[in-house]
């Protein structure tokens, strides 16, 4: 494994192919859909609903992300939780993890393997596969698994546009700030109804510096590489089969207690879609899809190795698919019904070897323990939907949805201590219930109006479920999971306005929108400290007393969002887009944990077919509404500029150039977490990197 590793790693190229997707139009229909990998309706005649949005773009002008995950860092709502460079989790309006429903292509869903994330989903595809993200801002839909504060779908490229020959990208790119490269190569293929593509990527990056010339430790090399082959049985039938492998290796995480020696993952789904031509059902569509993540870590190259040696062998096994049928029933109604199933597995132990005794004495035989990490846990949602889209006028349009889930969950090898604190433990079933209806209405072609209500039910996942004695979280506290947690429940009322006006003159155009949200939260699932327990390991190290999953009272959850787009003198515009987010935990009399502050977004730009360059200026506000229980600091506020260039010398190869943080701010984000059991840096929040210049190249063929 290891002579094939490193043949692997001296090929330096990596994928970065772009296509649209496939749309087609349905009869007596004005609405656009893609034949296998859509999850939302893109484009309907009025304008798009306004808790949906679109981010398109990503191929073209996206700087050397180092994971899917940073993607988001620019999109309205959206913050990024990091603990190094690798594992970069999206945040949406403070709701975060297993909260989003973060998916592929239209329900392919994957889990991690380690406790403390080091390996999301976001690691599992490629950013320079994601031709588009699709979000809906809340529990708003019930046809895309089970929903709690929004749905992203990671809508990765398909080869059904490519015409006959081979066509494909070779890219290049390198940042300075860590003397890091990334290397990219995508080749694509159609013969007639058959069509194929498939990509290779490479990535090395160094230790980063922040704004004070500090270096971080986040490291990191990844190999991987994906297959899709698609097959148009006929005009109204598809099918198509993805397969994608990620190997991550000697990934350093500042903000957790150990470091990623081996992350293996491997996705692979299956899709086919069906269009009837039946005047009432009009289709079908099927998914199965299969993931599995090996991880490795350990503490060897961590500040506590001298005392103890730990190295934690985990796995994670993610089998699911869906089948929704579509029904046209009369005119003005649209009817959406399926089933779904989600079923997620963790086993694994962490090795310790004890060298030094509690005074720091070396012991004269070490001891030896194995801990159970995942408890050999598993849970199974069996989901059942129906979603109906209905046009009481040509202006209007009226969603209402309602969703049971069916949950069972088991620790089948419980660990002694966990046994103790829940003698009853076996297996459990519970039943959910979610529902939405939403009304949005056109003004013109141009203006549109949405008001929604959505309750969403989240089951605790298994960390909060079966986790024993074991740190996961920001905080430096023992975790213990409860079986007995009930599902988190949030009733969210948004309403959003948004339209575009058209101008003649020095300015064209002027596109604007903005949301305002409000949730109340049932049973809100929380880590809260247990002062009847003393912590298992290092019983006498603070903090002594663990955190045991709870489920709190009282939360809430309110904020706004607000974008317009200026285009001006032919090829200019100017950005700006505002978010923020206010919680509250009145059980605690503070605010819920990870709760991004204030953001202003600005960017002006100028773009034409041979050249294009932006600016852009991050203003975040100080935050000091904060969880103490989680050990959250008040943060500063900071401002951040970019700038990116790029020119095409011809049609086919792009040239570009970044420097990000412009003027070498030294400064940390609220959601970044603190270091963990790294020499030299006690429990301070991790700074972002200084200036950083980054080039890259990409050639088409």
């Amino acid at each position: 494994m290891k002579k094939i590793f490193g043949a692997l790693l001296s090929f330096s190229a990596i994928m970065s192919y772009s296509q649209n997707s496939n749309p087609e139009k349905t009869e007596n229909d004005s609405t656009k859909i893609t034949l296998l990998n859509e999850v939302i309706v893109s484009e309907i005649k009025q304008n798009n609903p306004s808790q949906v949005f679109v981010e398109h773009d990503f191929s073209e002008k996206v700087v050397q992300p180092k994971n899917s995950g940073e993607l988001f860092q620019n999109i309205n709502g959206f913050s990024l939780i990091k603990r190094g460079n690798y594992a970069v989790d999206p945040s949406f309006r403070a709701t975060q993890y297993e909260q989003l429903n973060v998916q592929i292509d239209g329900g392919t869903k994957a889990f991690h393997a380690c406790p403390n994330r080091m390996d999301p989903v976001t690691t599992l595809i490629n950013p320079e596969e994601v031709s588009k993200i699709e979000i809906i801002k809340g529990p708003f839909s019930m046809r895309f698994g089970n929903t709690f504060g929004g749905i992203v779908n990671l809508v990765s490229k398909s080869p059904s546009e490519y015409k006959k020959g081979i066509h494909g990208s070779l890219s290049s790119g390198y940042e300075s700030n860590g003397n890091s490269m990334v290397n990219m190569l995508s080749l694509g293929s159609k013969i007639k109804k058959f069509d194929i593509s498939g990509n290779f990527s490479y990535r090395d990056y160094g230790n980063y510096e922040d704004g004070n010339q500090n270096e971080i430790p986040s490291s990191f090399r990844s190999i991987s590489y994906g297959l899709k082959a698609g097959y148009d049985i006929a005009k109204n039938q598809r099918i198509q089969a993805t397969f994608r492998q990620n190997f991550g290796r000697d990934v350093l995480h500042a903000g957790l207690p150990m470091d990623t020696d081996e992350d293996n993952s491997t996705l692979a789904n299956i899709d086919y879609k069906f269009k009837a031509k039946s005047t009432i059902f009009k289709g079908l569509n099927a998914k199965a899809y299969y993931s599995f993540v090996d991880h490795i870590m350990s503490n060897y190259k961590r500040a506590t190795f001298n005392r103890m040696e730990a190295i934690a062998k985990v796995e994670a096994l993610t089998l699911g698919g869906k089948l929704e049928s579509e029904w046209k029933l009369g005119n003005s109604t649209k009817l959406f019904s399926g089933i779904d199933v989600v079923a997620l597995s963790r086993k694994g132990n962490r090795d310790r070897l004890m060298k030094l005794d509690m005074m720091g004495n070396p012991l004269p035989m070490p001891m030896a323990f194995t801990d159970k990490v995942w408890q050999d846990s598993y849970t199974n949602d069996y989901g059942f939907f129906s979603e109906a889209k209905i046009k009481p006028s040509e202006n209007s349009i009226i969603t209402i949805g309602a969703r049971v889930d069916y949950v069972v969950s088991e620790a089948q090898d419980p660990d002694a201590t966990f046994l103790a604190l829940y003698p009853d433990l076996d297996k459990r079933n519970e039943t959910l219930f979610s529902g939405t209806v939403s009304y949005q209405h056109s003004f013109n072609q141009n203006y549109s109006f949405e008001a929604s209500f959505g309750r969403g039910a989240r089951p605790a996942n298994i960390e909060e479920r079966f986790i024993s004695n074991f740190n996961i979280g920001r905080d430096a506290y023992e975790y213990i999971g409860n079986p007995d947690l009930k599902p988190e429940i949030n009733n969210q009322f948004e309403l959003s306005f948004k339209g575009k006006t058209e101008f003649s003159g020095f300015f064209n155009s002027f596109e604007f929108g903005t949301s305002v949200f409000y949730s109340i939260y049932e049973n809100y699932i929380l880590g809260v400290v247990d002062e009847t327990l003393i912590r298992k390991y290092n019983p006498t190290m603070n903090p002594i007393h663990p955190k045991v999953f709870r489920n709190i009272d009282n939360a809430l959850k309110t904020g706004f969002e607000i974008n317009g787009n200026l285009q001006f003198y032919k090829n200019f515009d100017l950005d700006a887009k505002v978010s923020y987010t206010y919680t509250e935990n009145k059980d605690f009399n503070e605010s819920l944990p990870l709760t991004p502050p204030l953001i202003t977004r600005l960017k002006l730009g100028y773009e034409n077919k041979k050249f294009w360059t932006n600016i852009q200026y991050t203003l975040t506000a100080k935050q000091n509404k904060i969880s103490e229980s989680y050990d959250e600091l008040a943060t500063a506020g900071y401002e951040v500029m970019d700038f990116n260039i790029g020119y095409k010398p011809i049609e086919k190869l792009s040239i570009g150039m970044g420097v990000l943080n412009v003027f070498d701010q030294y400064y940390n984000d609220h959601l970044t977490f603190a270091f963990n059991n790294v020499a030299g840096y006690g429990r301070v929040p991790i700074t972002e990197p200084g200036r950083n210049i980054t080039l890259f190249v990409n050639y088409k063929f």
